[in-house]
């Protein structure tokens, strides 16, 4: 299984829209890249670091699930212009990506 993570980092004077995020922007991601392999995705917003009383390193992370790093590819170049245009609809913070391989 190939896992994308894609990390909002928690710096200061910068916006984060959960609500824009978990509805508008996760149906747009569905429905572009569902057809495409999109097994399925998770998505977390930060509460607090290891100090219950620290903020999140992260406000929001999200997970993308594909079966194939092939299949992951294709959606992504099919799809990456309109998903990553909506970005500035909900954040300005510049997120970061990884893409791994799932190992349990």
């Amino acid at each position: 299984m190939i896992k994308v993570t894609v990390l909002y980092p928690n710096e200061e004077g910068k916006r984060f829209d959960h609500n824009y995020w978990t509805s508008t922007h996760l149906n747009l991601v569905q429905s572009l890249l569902g057809p495409m392999g999109l097994v399925n995705g998770e998505m977390e917003k930060g509460v607090s670091g290891t100090d219950p009383k620290s903020p999140p390193p992260f406000v929001a992370i999200a997970h993308l699930y594909f079966n194939t790093v092939d299949e992951l590819h294709s959606a992504f170049i099919a799809h990456a212009g309109t998903i990553m245009g909506d970005i500035p609809n909900y954040t300005d913070i510049k997120p970061q990506f990884q893409i791994s391989e799932t190992m349990l």
